[in-house]
């Protein structure tokens, strides 16, 4: 399961433009607390504290506890602009949820047992369709990763979700479909010596 996160802040008094660069000139991002019916807070936090948490890797799929003026509010992260040249954070959003709110989030999916996979050991390509996938679960059980056992897949074979591992209480948000996540290719070796074989029979 994810760590709860923590996070310091101060309040903002003027939101705007202006206001927003002065506060990056001083190595702070603005950022916003909305949510569960209660008017935005407007806040701002240490740019080097917040590219830490996001350096974690699991900053979009954890509970943050925003702290300011001495009260901490449980938050999940939303969204965080960022500069288009010089990557630093220019901007976050912080949903606020209770202590077991169903959240959405987005994980990571990890690939487990390759080698026990016939059609990777033959050569095959793992090709990813889909890095992360949207979950509907508890915000006090977010996982850090869905697992995927690759063991037994063979080249043409195509892995769906109900092929994940989903920690209990978590469901996708798509329910419509047993979409993909990966497929497993033939590699272009294998794939282009066989058009060969065809075009030298035709």
């Amino acid at each position: 399961m994810s760590d709860v996160l923590t996070l310091s802040a101060e309040a903002r008094d003027r939101a705007g433009k202006g206001a927003s660069r002065a506060l990056r000139r001083e190595g702070r991002v603005p950022a916003v607390i909305y949510g569960m019916n209660e008017e935005p807070t407007l806040v701002h936090v240490e740019e080097k504290l917040l590219n830490k948490l996001l350096g974690t890797g699991h900053f979009f799929n954890s509970v943050v506890m925003v702290e300011v003026g001495g009260k901490a509010v449980r938050t999940l992260p939303k969204d965080v602009e960022f500069h288009p040249v010089t990557d630093r954070p220019l901007h976050a959003d912080f949903l606020r949820v209770s202590e077991h709110a169903s959240v959405h989030v987005n994980v990571p999916v990890h690939f487990i047992n390759e080698e026990k996979s016939p059609g990777l050991k033959r050569g095959g390509v793992l090709n990813i369709v889909r890095h992360e996938v949207e979950l509907i679960c508890d915000a006090a059980e977010i996982p850090d990763d869905i697992t995927v056992d690759l063991t037994g897949f063979d080249v043409g074979e195509s892995i769906h979700i109900s092929a994940a591992t989903l920690p209990a209480g978590a469901k996708p948000a798509i329910t419509d479909r047993d979409f993909t996540l990966a497929t497993i290719v033939a590699p272009s070796a294998l794939k282009s010596s066989e058009g060969d074989t065809s075009t030298e029979g035709e």
